[in-house]
C-alpha cells in the first residue's frame, strides 16, 4: 500500500474498467486514508473514522466492478452483499449482521492462506518422509505416534533390526526418496489415511437466522474427541497434495490466524452494499415482506460501528469501508432514511456508458470481451480476429439496444457478442480454415436484424 499513490490505484482500474474517473478517484483516495490512519499514533487512530462511498448510477456501469478491483488490487477482506435480501421472508433484523461474520470468515481464510505459504518447505520435506515410510516401512513392532518415530522408528526398534539390515532399507529409503523427488513415482498408487470431515459440525439453530450459533464440536472439545480416519487409495502425486495439506494445518497456529483475521477484517475490511436503492423510500401495503425502512435501521447500527459477536469472537465495525451503489431510478437518494445517508459521506454518480465507451470496453481492458473469444476460439486451432470496423458497428449495435429497451449497461456486449459468434463457436471443431476476420458486413448481416426484432417486439402484443 506503501508505493500505491491515489494515481497508481486509478491507473490500476482504468486496465480493467472504462471511464468512471470520478468514482475511481473517490476509491482511490479512501483506500489511500487506510493507509495513512495506520501511520497514525494509537491514540489518534481510533478517532479517525473511514469515508463510506454511494455510488450511484445505472446497472452494467462498473460499480461493483471497481469495488472487487479494488480489493484485489491490495488484498483486502471484501465481501459483497444485496441489500434486497434482508427484505424477504423469513428475514429479522439480527441477519443483517451475516454481512460482518462472511467478511471475518474471509479474512481469516486469506490470512490462513498466507501463513500456509510460509510453512510450504517444511510440509513438503515431512510429507516426502510420510510417504516413503508409507512405501517402506520398518520391518519391525507397531510404532509410536511420534512423526519422528513414524520414519525412523524408536530406539528400542532401531536395536531390533540388525545393523546391516537397517543399513540396507535406510539406502533403500535414500534412492526411493530420490525417484520421489524426481517424480518417477507420482503416477504409483498408494493408500493412505485421510481425515474424515463429515459430521465434525453440529448446527444447532440452523435456518433461524443464528449462524454465529452454528457450533463445531472440534473447536470445543479440541483433541479430546478422537479424529475419524479413514482409508484412500491415491495416487502419489495427490497423495502429496493431501498429506502437505494435513501437515501445514498442523504447522500453523489457529489462534494467531483468528487473531490476525480479525484484526485485518476490522481495520482494512470492505462491505459493498449493493442494490441500496431497493430499501430506499416507503412502504406501500401489507405484504409478506420486511419492511424496507426496517431493513435500513437494522443495517444502520453495522454502519455507523458497533460490535458483532462471531463463531471466532467479537468484531468491531467502527472502521470498516462500506461501499453502497445503486441505480436509484425508481427511488433517489433522499429516499433513504437520514442517519443512512449520513453515513455515506462521498457520494459519486457513475455516468451512462457511450458508444465511444463501448468501443473501448471492447478493446482495452485486459480482461476485454473479445480478448476472451479470441482465447476461446483459439483452443480449437483457430486465429479469431475484429477489424475496427468490426468493433464499432458491435458497439453501436449493443448502444442502440440499450436505448432501444432497458438500459442493462455493458451486460449489453454479453448478449450481443454471443449472437454475433453463436455459430462460429458451434461450427470451431469441424471448420477447416485456421483464420475467422470478423468484419463490418458479417457484423452488419447477423446483427441488423437483431435490432430490428427487438425494434417491433415492443408493437406485438
Amino acid at each position: 500500500m506503501k508505493e500505491l499513490t491515489p494515481k497508481q490505484i486509478v491507473e490500476e482500474l482504468d486496465k480493467y474498467i472504462i471511464g468512471q474517473k470520478e468514482a475511481k478517484k473517490a476509491v482511490a483516495i479512501a483506500l489511500r486514508n487506510r493507509y495513512r490512519r495506520n501511520l497514525l499514533s494509537d491514540e489518534f487512530k481510533d478517532e479517525v473514522k473511514p469515508k463510506n462511498i454511494l455510488m450511484i448510477g445505472p446497472t452494467g456501469v462498473g460499480k461493483t466492478e471497481i469495488a472487487r478491483r479494488l480489493s484485489k488490487l491490495i488484498d483486502l477482506p471484501f465481501v459483497k452483499v444485496e441489500a434486497t435480501k434482508f427484505t424477504e421472508v423469513g428475514y429479522v433484523g439480527r441477519d443483517v449482521d451475516s454481512m460482518v461474520r462472511d467478511l471475518v470468515e474471509e479474512s481469516v481464510r486469506m490470512v490462513k492462506v498466507k501463513k500456509i505459504e510460509e510453512v510450504y518447505e517444511k510440509s513438503k520435506k515431512i510429507t516426502d518422509d510420510i510417504i516413503i515410510q508409507i512405501l517402506l516401512p520398518l520391518p519391525s513392532k507397531e510404532k509410536g505416534s511420534n512423526p519422528l518415530e513414524m520414519i525412523f522408528g524408536t530406539t528400542e526398534e532401531k536395536d531390533d533390526i540388525a545393523e546391516n539390515e537397517k543399513e540396507l532399507i535406510f539406502n533403500r529409503r535414500k534412492e526411493l526418496k530420490d525417484r520421489l523427488l524426481r517424480g518417477e513415482l507420482d503416477n504409483e498408487l498408494i493408500e493412505i489415511d485421510v481425515k474424515d470431515s463429515h459430521n465434525s459440525t453440529v448446527e444447532l439453530f440452523s435456518g433461524l437466522g443464528m449462524e454465529e450459533y452454528n457450533i463445531n464440536m472440534g473447536d470445543i472439545f479440541g483433541d479430546l474427541l478422537p479424529r475419524k480416519t479413514k482409508k484412500k487409495r491415491v495416487t502419489i502425486k495427490e497423495a502429496r497434495k493431501i498429506i502437505q495439506n494435513q501437515e501445514a494445518q498442523k504447522l500453523i497456529d489457529m489462534d494467531e490466524v483468528i487473531d490476525l483475521g480479525i484484526k485485518k477484517a476490522e481495520e482494512n475490511g470492505m462491505i459493498f452494499i449493493d442494490e441500496i436503492d431497493k430499501i430506499a423510500g416507503k412502504d406501500y401495503g401489507g405484504g409478506p415482506d420486511v419492511s424496507r425502512e426496517g431493513v435500513q435501521r437494522d443495517i444502520l447500527p453495522i454502519i455507523e460501528g458497533t460490535t458483532v459477536m462471531t463463531k471466532y469472537g467479537p468484531v468491531k465495525t467502527d472502521h470498516i469501508l462500506f461501499i453502497a451503489a445503486g441505480a436509484f431510478h425508481v427511488s433517489k437518494v433522499g429516499d433513504l432514511i437520514p442517519e443512512i445517508q449520513g453515513r455515506f459521506p462521498v457520494r459519486v454518480e457513475l455516468e451512462s456508458l457511450t458508444e465511444e465507451n463501448f468501443k473501448e470496453i471492447l478493446t482495452k481492458p485486459k480482461n476485454a470481451i473479445t480478448k476472451q473469444y479470441e482465447y476461446l476460439i483459439k483452443t480449437e486451432g483457430i486465429n479469431l480476429e475484429f477489424t475496427q470496423e468490426a468493433i464499432d458497428a458491435i458497439a453501436k449495435v449493443a448502444f442502440v439496444s440499450n436505448e432501444q429497451s432497458e438500459n442493462i449497461g455493458a451486460r449489453r456486449l454479453q448478449t450481443v457478442m454471443e449472437q454475433l459468434l453463436e455459430d462460429i463457436s458451434f461450427e470451431a471443431p469441424d471448420l477447416d480454415t485456421s483464420e475467422i476476420v470478423i468484419d463490418e458486413a458479417y457484423v452488419n448481416k447477423k446483427l441488423m436484424a437483431y435490432i430490428h426484432e427487438k425494434d417491433i417486439s415492443k408493437y406485438i402484443l
